[in-house]
């Protein structure tokens, strides 16, 4: 998937695989800040050696080292999957390897830690290191909260109309992310080098592959089920959540296929002393599609037929039905707009990223579900707000708290607005609304 990468293509360090080496520098080095001063071939084969700087607080600069061996082509789909880790004290065991891989190096946040390489580029403006770091996380966070506002409203839109809870929005994530893998594959097979093209064919292979499963499974899960309790209906989501994990296991190969960054050299904005705050091009991309997306969504709920129906029938279906409102073609209408936003996420999570697991959703669509019960399960604006402060939230706590506590707190939070205000900031006063 080189398509997008032209500019490493002279490069004989892999880009890719040196952005995964540096990632882990900040978990080796807690607290300390990090300055890469140079980038070479390892002793082995398939291996990079990172030389670099860890400054840490009233302590002198230490000049560390590590060593970083990947997997050989043909073992693995991912080219910077790594295998190995060496420092200068011994290599790291497989145990530790191995958490440091899954839940560090494939988050978010391992993502947006990566110190980068030394910047060139002076930033004129000169910052208090307090506003300058908190400036950076406010920035780190933008790609973040566009992907979980997406997710949430897509909660909102289903919940909002028929009363029921889709578990499987995670899961549609998942198949948005690998309708973008698909898309650029066929830009990739007519030989064409446009990464624009890749893009406008990734971002429409998700909202059609995230609607059309979206639309068929809730025509049997949420549609058919037309029980007055809405538990029969939250199972059958649960089972189509199942189902759609294991349907991409079988279709993409457990196997995750990352694409290498796009965009990724960093704008310098500001500085403190040798800290830059700095923005790169595809989270700038990343946030404005999620700000685009959003903005046209509230419009469409605001001024079309379709958003008037909708209203309509989320406050009183049998009053909308008597005005002429068809529910059951509304409702499969809003099933397939709700998939095409999780699948818009799950795009937006694979070019800011690059790729999605087959069951790498569900943490996405856990947190985005308690994104919209806080802004307002029911409320699509609620929802966006709610995804945003999720967004936020994770980033705020990563940067001034101990990460290990950080999805503690956050379902703390859920139980909290369950208790105090089960409506959520924007959105229902009684949280059931009535079914269409």
């Amino acid at each position: 998937m080189g398509l997008f990468f032209l500019a490493a293509c002279g490069l004989s360090i892999d880009a890719d695989q040196a952005r995964v080496c540096r990632s882990t520098l900040p978990a080796l080095n807690p607290g300390a800040a990090i300055t890469v001063q140079r980038i070479q071939d390892g002793p082995a084969p398939r291996s990079l050696k990172v030389l670099y700087t860890a400054q840490n607080p009233d302590r002198p600069p230490l000049d560390r080292t590590i060593i970083c061996t990947f997997a050989a082509e043909g073992l693995s789909l991912n080219k910077a999957e790594l295998t190995g880790l060496a420092t200068e004290e011994g290599p790291v065991s497989g145990a530790s390897l191995y958490m440091l891989k899954h839940y560090y190096l494939e988050t978010p946040e391992g993502v947006a830690a990566d110190p980068g390489s030394p910047s060139h580029a002076a930033a004129d403006i000169e910052l208090p290191s307090a506003v300058a770091y908190w400036l950076q996380q406010i920035l780190v966070s933008l790609p973040r909260t566009a992907i979980y506002a997406l997710l949430s409203v897509s909660f909102a839109l289903v919940f909002g109309l028929s009363g029921r809870v889709n578990l499987a929005f995670g899961e549609l994530a998942a198949v948005g992310s690998a309708a973008t893998i698909a898309g650029t594959a066929v830009v990739l097979a007519s030989g064409l080098d446009a990464p624009l093209l890749g893009i406008a064919a990734g971002l429409a292979g998700a909202l059609f592959a995230g609607a059309m499963h979206s639309a068929v499974g809730g025509y049997f899960t949420i549609s058919r089920i037309t029980t007055a309790s809405s538990q029969p209906s939250l199972i059958a989501t649960v089972g189509l959540s199942l189902a759609l994990m294991e349907y991409l296991r079988l279709v993409q190969s457990p196997v995750t296929i990352w694409l290498p960054p796009i965009w990724a050299e960093t704008w310098p904005l500001a500085r403190s002393d040798d800290f830059v705050v700095s923005l790169t091009p595809i989270s700038l991309i990343t946030a404005s599609i999620g700000l685009i997306a959003a903005l046209g969504l509230l419009w469409l709920m605001k001024a079309t037929d379709f958003g008037r129906a909708w209203r309509a029938c989320a406050d009183d279906a049998r009053a909308a039905a008597l005005m002429g409102v068809n529910g059951p073609r509304l409702l499969i209408q809003t099933l397939a707009l709700a998939g095409a936003m999780a699948g818009l996420s799950g795009m937006l999570i694979v070019v800011q990223y690059g790729g999605l697991g087959f069951a790498g959703g569900f943490q996405y669509g856990l947190k985005a579900l308690i994104g919209a019960i806080i802004g307002g399960i029911g409320s699509v604006p609620g929802a966006l707000l709610g995804g945003f402060i999720i967004g936020l939230f994770e980033t705020i706590w990563s940067a001034y708290l101990p990460i290990e506590g950080r999805d503690v707190a956050l379902y703390a939070a859920l139980v909290v607005f369950l208790i105090f205000r089960p409506g959520g900031l924007l959105g229902f006063q009684e949280t059931t609304p009535r079914p269409v």
